[in-house]
């Protein structure tokens, strides 16, 4: 299995990945960590911490000649904005945020102590770890994307497009949106909200393709693939729901609008379904088609025109601090989305095809992709 933790505070020294059961011999391509870090600081309505930053990822551990050893790897992330000491108290803790919440879980009485490590700038260590993970199921042909399907209620209309087009469209796009027109009516919503002070939310919907069936179990409820990637999605800051396949619309269907059929495949020799309502797991197990995911971010908590709130020292009635913070952070939220979806399933896949080194990894999935054709 493939485990992995994160350290930093948000104006600290910088962020930290430290992961356990990479498998060795594995090339580590640290261009590519570099663009996925980069991927996550763009987008339209992005605040002033984006334009401080160049995040690059420097391997610390685990690593020779450019291959993984098998040992822990780890990552470090250098903030360039480090200034945790001399930043002031904060008193009035932020609705919506961990402020309040933290400071009475641990007694603090600065928000922040508590808001340097909730903040979600712990999501750049998160993508460096990700990025890895993506390395490891690169060499078996998965591929993941992500794509904003909706800011502040204007969705966008991708039904149509393949996968491929969709990870074009949305790579091009400063808002990760495949449908143009969508993509307009989202940036006057952004400025529209930033000139009230506010923030804005929205979905994104997160694409894996190729993976095999067989990942994940019905055994154990903690053995279930889309368990995981459930809790996994909703790990991510302001992330308050998420869907697999179709699962929001199916609760409102009948049984034979949902379900969806199985076929055989001569040609291929395997089991195909012609829809996928499902969202490529069944019964916790992927089962071969395209694992698809949905998550829904609320709004940021920290507003320009801040909410009232309370100082913690005189409980008097104060308004909401207020903090450098974006007016959305949907088109990110998909790149740590993504991250976190190649953890979860390249932890799984480690699992399931097992071995020390990429070399017999590789021969225990062959020997599997070929026990599926005599079934």
């Amino acid at each position: 299995m493939l485990r992995y933790m994160t350290a930093g505070e948000s104006h600290g020294m910088g962020m930290v990945s430290i992961l356990d059961g990479v498998p060795a011999g594995l090339k580590m391509d640290v261009d590519f960590i570099n663009k996925e870090l980069a991927r996550r600081m763009v987008g339209y309505g992005r605040g002033g911490r984006m334009k401080i930053e160049k995040d690059k990822a420097e391997v610390f551990s685990g690593c020779r000649k450019g291959e993984t050893l098998g040992s822990p790897l780890c990552l470090i992330v250098h903030n360039k904005d480090h200034k945790i000491e001399k930043l002031p108290e904060i008193k009035n803790p932020r609705p919506g945020h961990a402020d309040l919440a933290g400071m009475e879980k641990f007694g603090f009485s600065d928000a922040r102590n508590v808001l340097e490590r909730a903040s979600a700038r712990e999501t750049a260590a998160r993508v460096a770890a990700g990025a890895v993970a993506k390395l490891i199921l690169r060499e078996f042909g998965i591929d993941i994307l992500s794509h904003v399907i909706m800011i502040g209620g204007i969705e966008a209309e991708t039904g149509s497009l393949s996968f491929s087009e969709l990870k074009d469209l949305s790579e091009k796009s400063d808002l990760r949106c495949a449908d143009t027109k969508a993509e307009d009516l989202m940036r006057k919503e952004i400025d529209r909200a930033q000139k009230e002070g506010n923030t804005l939310g929205g979905s994104i919907e997160i694409l894996a393709e190729a993976v095999p069936p067989g990942l994940g179990s019905y055994a154990q409820w903690d053995r279930r693939l889309d368990g995981a990637l459930a809790r996994a999605m909703v790990s991510i800051p302001a992330v308050k729901a998420v869907s697999i396949g179709k699962g929001i619309e199916c609760a409102s269907k009948k049984g034979s609008e949902v379900h969806d059929p199985i076929e055989y495949d001569k040609a291929s020799v395997s089991f195909k379904r012609p829809s996928n309502n499902a969202g490529g797991i069944e019964g916790g197990i992927s089962n071969g088609s395209r694992i698809e995911i949905t998550v829904f971010m609320k709004p940021i908590a920290t507003l320009s025109a801040p909410l009232k709130s309370v100082d913690v020292d005189t409980k008097e009635e104060a308004v909401a601090a207020t903090e450098r913070a974006d007016i959305t952070a949907v088109p990110a939220c998909g790149v740590v989305a993504e991250a976190a979806a190649a953890i979860e399933i390249a932890s799984f896949f480690l699992e399931k095809f097992g071995g020390d080194s990429l070399a017999e990894i590789k021969r225990n999935y062959e020997g599997y992709m070929n026990q599926l054709r005599s079934i």
